[in-house]
């Protein structure tokens, strides 16, 4: 070996003192727990609507019959879509979910992915408004997201819990820290997109800062705020498996269950949920989208 004939200071990397690093690690675990100790009850009060409009919600879902939930989802796909063929699609997946036995579990991850998604959505959008009219703000927030979407999700579901505990609500927030980037990048990108000499144009004609976001910016980058969307959606179920770890329900916790346990049925079946549910979200909003992207595009034509 190379190293047999080379200083030990060459083949072995410096690195700092064990004793430094164990004092490091816990001071700063120290900090963290007595954060917590200090302000964990003031957090726990400030999300607890969060608690309350999820269970409001889930036991709306679980507790509504099946018949009336399902006329109701046709009529909100059919009015977002406006085509019979997602409807349908729509019915006859939710009815395949039925007949296997996952109705209850699928109405309590479509709860918990409505609600996050809407978070993702309140909170992403008006940050890439900001981060598409600022590039300081852009250059501030990017190493933000880059954070949040390679850092494994099973590492800040550490401080969730340690702050929170195990619930709906931790699980909540771990779901909506994985999903969020994905609006916030494309609301951005799709408001920078716009053409300049549309922008030009609406100057032109003497349109205010705010008249110019709302009527010309945003309708034009549409499509990429839904594909934002989209990705929000996809992430938000991918991770509902991973925070069913630390007490959230439905699909995710039936998914870990066949993984603990080498149910290879169970799981294929919850997982076959968790596309249907996908499926839907990702058709509807993409319809929707395309829909009111034509009706702009006539109104402004």
């Amino acid at each position: 070996m190379l190293c047999d004939h080379l200083p030990q200071r060459l083949c072995e990397f410096p690195a700092l003192d064990a004793d430094l690093l164990r004092e490091m690690r816990k001071s700063i675990d120290a900090g963290f727990k007595a954060f917590v100790r200090a302000y964990g009850d003031t957090l726990d009060s400030a999300l607890q609507p969060l608690q309350w409009f999820l269970n409001w919600l889930e036991n709306l879902f679980v507790g509504a019959p099946w018949i009336v939930f399902l006329a109701i989802l046709a009529a909100i796909v059919y009015l977002a879509s406006r085509s019979l063929r997602i409807t349908l699609g729509t019915l006859l997946s939710m009815a395949a979910i039925g007949l296997v036995g996952l109705w209850q579990d699928t109405m309590v991850t479509l709860a918990m992915v409505t609600v996050c998604t809407l978070i993702s959505i309140v909170i992403g959008l008006p940050i890439g408004i900001l981060m598409a009219r600022s590039d300081r703000v852009q250059s501030t927030i990017n190493p933000v997201l880059d954070v949040m979407q390679t850092l494994p999700s099973f590492v800040y579901l550490i401080p969730v819990v340690m702050i929170f505990g195990i619930g709906k609500v931790p699980g909540l927030i771990a779901v909506v820290v994985y999903a969020v980037p994905p609006m916030i990048r494309l609301t951005n990108l799709g408001i920078r997109l716009v053409d300049r000499e549309v922008l030009e144009a609406a100057d032109a004609f003497g349109s205010s800062p705010r008249q110019k976001l709302f009527d010309v910016q945003i309708p034009l980058a549409l499509p990429t705020i839904m594909a934002g969307i989209n990705q929000t959606i996809m992430m938000a179920l991918a991770m509902v498996v991973v925070a069913s770890m630390i007490g959230v329900g439905g699909l995710g916790k039936n998914v870990l269950q066949a993984i603990t346990n080498q149910f290879f049925t169970v799981g294929f079946l919850n997982g076959f949920a968790l596309v249907v549910i996908a499926i839907i979200f990702d058709r509807t909003s993409q319809a929707f989208g395309k829909r009111i992207q034509r009706y702009t595009e006539v109104v402004h034509g």
